[in-house]
């Protein structure tokens, strides 16, 4: 029996074997960190509608509930103010979201809530403490201000018989653009403004606290 066949075949492995180049020190080949990497595809939340439009809540004192848990402050809480956050998302305030003279619920979802833990006065009339619904009847130069006693309802829903009190204040264009509707008390003198700002305008209501 000859040997030639399996000379031939142990030439044509070692032959084939020398033409594989060593990779070189640091290239991809030889880099643990090229394998590839399956990022998972974004799924919908399996529990709850992601909402868009965050809620948020304003304390006043300002950002009580951190004070309490620091314990530098022994100040009850006054007020606070409930509300879901939208935003712009390259929209317009009155070109494209509200309309003048038509109610808006300050904010987004469930109905904007504010809640007085101690009586307080808002131009000149006595306002007991409780949770109301707080929303918006805008104006091109005021917006009047509604406190409403239908709590925990969705959307905006006015009822005029179930009004509390209504007010008026300005409204005034600002320098900055917001892209998020934003609401929070601003201390003052007698008590706190509640702010409420969105794009280029900003309106205060003033509370008085006893």
């Amino acid at each position: 029996m000859s040997c030639l066949p399996v000379f031939v075949c142990f030439f044509l492995f070692i032959g084939c074997n020398s033409k594989k180049k060593k990779p070189e020190e640091g290239s991809a080949t030889s880099s643990p960190d090229t394998t590839r990497i399956n990022i998972p595809v974004k799924k919908p939340n399996p529990y709850v509608i992601v909402d868009v439009s965050p809620m948020d809540i304003s304390y006043f004192p300002v950002e009580y509930p951190i004070l309490k848990m620091e314990k530098t402050s022994s100040t009850p809480p006054l007020a606070r103010i409930v509300y879901s956050r939208p935003h712009l998302q390259g929209r317009r305030l009155f070109q494209n979201l509200l309309k003048y003279d038509e109610p808006w619920r300050l904010g987004a979802n469930e109905s904007t809530e504010l809640e007085l833990y101690a009586d307080a006065e808002i131009q000149g009339k006595k306002i007991k403490a409780g949770r109301y619904v707080l929303y918006c009847i805008p104006q091109k130069d005021n917006w009047t201000i509604v406190l409403n006693t239908n709590i925990d309802s969705w959307g905006l829903h006015p009822d005029p018989s179930k009004d509390l009190a209504r007010f008026i204040i300005p409204v005034k264009q600002t320098a900055d653009r917001l892209e998020y509707y934003t609401m929070l008390f601003q201390k003052t003198e007698s008590g706190a403004d509640i702010i409420m700002a969105w794009d280029d305008l900003e309106a205060r209501l003033p509370v008085r606290f006893n």
